[in-house]
């Protein structure tokens, strides 16, 4: 390959507000896009890749202000794969525009609040095409403006308010309140039995566990503390539950590890669940993860005295269940946090 015998020379690369969370392999393959997932992982496992000085996983969540060391790598490390190339320079079609367009709960000059869909995935991946990062540059106002930045995630499956921030300062802003515990989020879920006691809050620290098809996370007394508030809004006999869920620390796949080890897995979890959260078949019921991000509150970026307060309606999987189990989604009580 033309220039493959070239190398970059090492590289201190400090991780970007607007990074916060992301995975070190994903970091490295935005910013090195020629490099294989296998040889990043490589890099990372043999210590070439270090975060602050420290040999780490490559599945590791980075943090704002964190450095990245980078060894010397070849040149085209930095080109993307023919393929992908191809699809970033491919323009959004109209259909894509409009469906971006038609995501957009609130937006202003410094943010925009999206509804993600169940099964769109916040960011690209191998084999992954259409993802809201993509689809954010429909969200532009003028062609010249910056593209809009993703500032927190919501798992493939999980539903929801999604922010982006329209400027580098405002994801710095947003982050920032996001780390700090000064924004406030609310869950939606259904999950399987009756939560007893109704009320409360689960600690159990989360291990990720590295696994071929993806990581899995689990309840281990080595694992990194975690905090999720729960309080049951209603039910549908013994057999399901509406609860509401503010999780206080931001782990991954928090609060479907804290539910099933509480007993009552979400309806619809493939990871975490058991029989019992299994969606009947033949039934008025949808398939699919019933977890929903409700609502979010958080100091506006461009003035923190003022909250940004924004709420998404449930996806239709969701909204046949409250119909079929005489739910009500309007119910005022249910937008609260858990009391805890």
């Amino acid at each position: 390959m033309p220039g493959s015998d070239r190398r970059l020379p090492v590289a201190h690369i400090p991780v970007a507000a607007s990074e916060e969370g992301v995975r070190l392999d994903r970091w490295m393959r935005r910013r090195f896009p020629g490099l294989a997932p296998s040889a990043i992982a490589k890099m990372a496992r043999t210590g070439q890749i270090r975060v602050d000085g420290r040999r780490v996983a490559p599945g590791a969540r980075l943090a704002a202000g964190q450095v990245v060391r980078v060894p010397p790598l070849p040149a085209d490390a930095l080109r993307p794969p023919l393929r992908e190339q191809r699809l970033q320079q491919r323009p959004l079609s109209r259909q894509e525009e409009a469906f971006a367009h038609s995501l957009v709960l609130y937006e202003d000059d410094w943010v925009i609040a999206i509804a993600k869909p169940p099964g769109l995935s916040t960011q690209g991946g191998p084999g992954i095409r259409r993802h809201v990062d993509r689809l954010a540059a429909a969200l532009r106002r003028r062609s010249d403006e910056e593209m809009p930045r993703l500032v927190h995630r919501l798992d493939r499956e999980t539903s929801g308010v999604l922010l982006l921030a329209r400027t580098a300062e405002a994801a710095a802003r947003l982050a920032a309140s996001l780390r700090s515990r000064q924004a406030e989020k609310l869950y939606w879920a259904v999950v399987a039995g009756l939560p007893r006691p109704a009320e409360g809050e689960i600690t159990a620290p989360l291990l990720r566990q590295p696994r071929p098809g993806g990581a899995r996370v689990v309840v281990d007394p080595a694992g990194k503390k975690a905090h999720t508030r729960y309080q049951l809004v209603a039910q549908a006999g013994r057999r399901f539950s509406w609860v509401k869920l503010a999780p206080l620390t931001g782990r991954t796949h928090q609060l479907r590890v804290h539910l099933a080890h509480l007993g009552h897995p979400i309806l619809g979890d493939r990871l975490y669940g058991t029989a019992s959260a299994r969606v009947p078949a033949g039934g008025l019921l949808r398939p699919g993860l019933h977890l929903h991000a409700r609502r979010i509150r958080v100091p506006h970026p461009r003035d923190p005295d003022h909250l940004l307060d924004v709420r998404a309606p449930l996806p239709e999987h969701m909204r046949v269940l409250w119909e079929a189990f005489g739910w009500d989604p309007e119910e005022a009580a249910a937008d609260e946090p858990p009391s805890g």
